[in-house]
């Protein structure tokens, strides 16, 4: 019989408010699957490649914000949790990760599919707990009841992020086929009542006060999820103020109108006095990681008097080697009490308004009389996206070419993208995950080394008809061709491009996918309407283009962006 303390495992999870599990199968983990499987309250898909699994689960935390259980047989299985895990971590996403395993008397015996599980993902966990192997006294199952609570608990703190139980088990795994699984509603559960993270009234008067000594006050947005309340907060800060408010596409501000988006390709001015005139005294930051580089380089050289980091907890980065203050509150409560009054220097935001302006313009109009390249394929597909839908964004040139052209003001778009560890590995998967857990359509803008790299993000049997996915096949890593370095080296084709001669026509076969090809701009006018069409189901759009073309366009893009802004 499966032991009671594991079947309310998955009954706390689902008093908790979990929704979502993703299994793996194995005979270790049968409890758990058992439990979980036979829940009513809880929706139950199994994904083979843990790999896969474990992204698909972040993909669906990260739009639903309530932590994704993970389960997963003992051995090398937890080990492929590792790379979503660590990004979990990073970009602060909620999951549960059950990892079945031997009892601890047979660690290191030589008995099959065992290794060592406690503590298995290191520093990249927000805690890491070890189930009880028995349960003859009673004090252990209150033990084992108590620790679900605190780990759903944890990954819920703020800063949200992965927990690990480790929950050893021993034979037999299986019910017998008669006997009913029985969840006791009755099972200890643990409420936390989360902190809202405002300031108080006397820090909100001091900080206004010293917030009225800086004229030129910029505020960058880091990655986040999209957040209506912080949107509203920040248009009326900068109105108020005069604060300029410039966001990545991965922040998810750029809906707002007055935000600086095109900041990538400002950048890549030469221009010595204009950068100069666009220096901060005060920057303003929030959020995770930024994509730009050119930002952050700038930012390095022209340093703001000071920098304020508003987070409510975890630690602080100094990315841009500023930083003054940590301001210990969430961002929206900040902008909403500090905004209220009206002193900064409109010339500055003024500068940056008509030098955004200049920039997108160039974009605009560059794109549209450049010939078929990556960049200039990228401006078609972001425009063509469907309102009130996610995009995703995976790694290496997809996420640059995104952020570089940015979204329009008001377009109804999501966006995401797995910038917190920022490798291709599990780019497929999470945005099924997503797709998976939202309503509207969800796109995939992808590279073929990352595509390829996660076709098993598709090999299930819960495909999303509202998955599409937009395929860059260059048959290279063409990103080496467009960052110093590598593109100067002999063994650049080789052993960094590593080309490769695959396309996605067999893969969309496999998995029931629709499948369109397009190698030019006709083509891909035509496809687009269809392909993003709502009824038109799950589908593969691969744009053909050559790594060294796109190399040269690239380069011609960055020549004539440094000429538009001199």
């Amino acid at each position: 019989m499966i032991l009671q303390p594991v079947v309310n495992i998955a009954e706390i999870c689902a008093q908790k408010g979990v929704e979502q599990v993703v299994l793996s199968p194995g005979s270790r983990c049968a409890p758990l699957t058992i439990a979980f499987a036979r829940h009513p309250k809880l929706t139950v898909r199994t994904v083979t490649d843990e790999r896969s699994s474990a992204f698909i689960a972040l993909g669906m935390a990260l739009t639903s914000g309530k932590p994704t259980v993970l389960v997963c047989t003992s051995g090398t299985a937890a080990l492929n949790y590792a790379p979503a895990v660590a990004e979990a971590y990073f970009q602060q996403v909620p999951l549960l990760v059950l990892t079945a395993d031997r009892p601890p008397e047979w660690i290191d015996q030589l008995d099959g599919q065992t290794i060592r599980q406690q503590n298995v993902y290191g520093l990249h966990i927000k805690q890491s707990y070890s189930f009880p192997a028995g349960f003859a006294h009673p004090d252990a199952a209150w033990h084992a009841e108590r620790m679900v609570s605190e780990a759903l608990n944890e990954a819920l703190a703020f800063p949200a992020g992965p927990v690990h139980i480790n929950v050893p088990l021993r034979e037999p795994f299986y019910p017998a086929p008669d006997e009913e699984v029985t969840f006791d509603q009755q099972v200890k559960v643990i409420e936390e009542v989360a902190n809202n993270f405002a300031l108080s009234q006397t820090q909100a008067v001091q900080l206004q006060e010293e917030l009225q000594q800086y004229k030129k006050i910029l505020v960058v947005a880091g990655q986040d999820v999209l957040k209506p309340d912080l949107l509203d907060s920040l248009e009326k800060f900068s109105a108020n103020t005069g604060a300029v408010v410039v966001g990545d596409i991965i922040s998810n501000v750029q809906r707002s109108p007055g935000v600086i988006r095109y900041q990538d390709a400002i950048f890549s001015s030469q221009d010595e006095s204009l950068l100069q005139q666009l220096q901060p005294d005060l920057l303003l930051t929030f959020g995770k990681s930024i994509i730009s580089k050119s930002l952050k380089l700038y930012l390095r050289k022209f340093k703001p008097k000071a920098q304020w980091h508003l987070q409510p907890a975890g630690q602080v980065a100094d990315t841009f080697q500023t930083l003054t203050k940590i301001i210990r509150c969430a961002a929206p409560d900040f902008f909403s009490s500090l905004g209220e009054r009206e002193w900064a220097d409109r010339a500055y935001a003024e500068i940056w308004k008509r030098t955004d302006g200049r920039a997108g313009r160039f974009l605009k109009s560059y794109t549209a009389e450049a010939g078929f390249s990556e960049l200039a394929v990228v401006a078609q597909v972001l425009q063509q996206l469907p309102q009130q839908s996610h995009l995703h964004l995976a790694n290496s040139m997809s996420v640059r070419y995104a952020n570089i052209l940015a979204l329009a003001p008001g377009q109804q778009v999501a966006v995401f993208a797995n910038r917190g560890t920022s490798g291709i590995d599990g780019s497929n998967s999470t945005a099924v995950g997503c797709a998976l857990t939202s309503p509207g359509i969800t796109t995939l803008l992808t590279g073929d080394l990352a595509f390829f790299y996660d076709r098993n993000g598709l090999w299930h049997n819960y495909l999303p008809q509202n998955l599409r996915i937009v395929l860059l096949n260059n048959h290279a890593g063409g990103i080496f061709r467009l960052i110093d370095g590598p593109k100067q080296q002999p063994e650049l084709e080789p052993f960094f491009e590593t080309k490769q001669a695959l396309n996605a026509a067999n893969t969309a076969s496999d998995f029931g996918l629709n499948y369109w090809a397009v190698r030019n701009y006709e083509e891909l006018t035509e496809a687009l309407p269809k392909f993003f069409a709502a009824d038109a189901g799950a589908g593969i759009l691969e744009i053909f283009t050559d790594s060294k073309e796109n190399a040269a366009a690239f380069a011609a893009y960055k020549q004539a962006l440094v000429k538009a802004l001199s």
